[in-house]
């Protein structure tokens, strides 16, 4: 069974039509949960872990930059026009640069705010939960567009790496 076929045949079936949408939602709630669960070790073990106004500053520039990319990758995402599928539709806006450009964004947004809180937890829990969102939701996601879009998210991802 070729790529077309499978295409065909998750088209076929009503219950993938907001799979996507789904581990999104998932995916975006980890990183609610796992932001709590830093305040909340924050809150318990209070660490001061930055006392220089530079690198707190720092933590103010990625939770503007994290906001601005969430923005602009939710305002290209409704550009996108699903009856295109060609390669080219994937590559609007922060999509151009990455395949998850609002993950990128929740991480910046998490990430500034644990240096801005200076809350080691935070910054910690960061991490962790973008990696793992991305072993695990992205995965599946991208599997969910693969099936959607055949050929064509396939080239995308080729030419976008991240």
């Amino acid at each position: 069974m070729d790529i077309e076929d499978k295409v065909e045949e998750f088209n076929n079936i009503s219950i993938h039509k907001n799979r996507v949408h789904r581990i999104l939602v998932h995916s975006y709630l980890f990183f609610f949960v796992s932001f709590l669960v830093g305040l909340l070790l924050d809150f318990i073990f209070p660490l001061i872990v930055f006392e220089n106004l530079a690198i707190l500053s720092t933590g103010f520039v990625f939770l503007v930059f994290g906001t601005f990319l969430i923005i602009w990758s939710q305002k290209s995402s409704h550009k996108l026009k699903v009856d295109n599928s060609k390669k080219e539709m994937f590559f609007c806006g922060p999509y151009r640069y990455t395949r998850t450009p609002t993950h990128f964004g929740l991480f910046f947004l998490m990430f500034g705010f644990g240096i801005l809180a200076n809350a080691l937890f935070l910054i910690i829990i960061s991490v962790i939960s973008f990696v793992v969102t991305k072993l695990v939701f992205i995965k599946k996601e991208e599997e969910v567009l693969t099936l959607k879009y055949g050929d064509s998210y396939i080239e995308y991802k080729k030419a976008v790496k991240f």
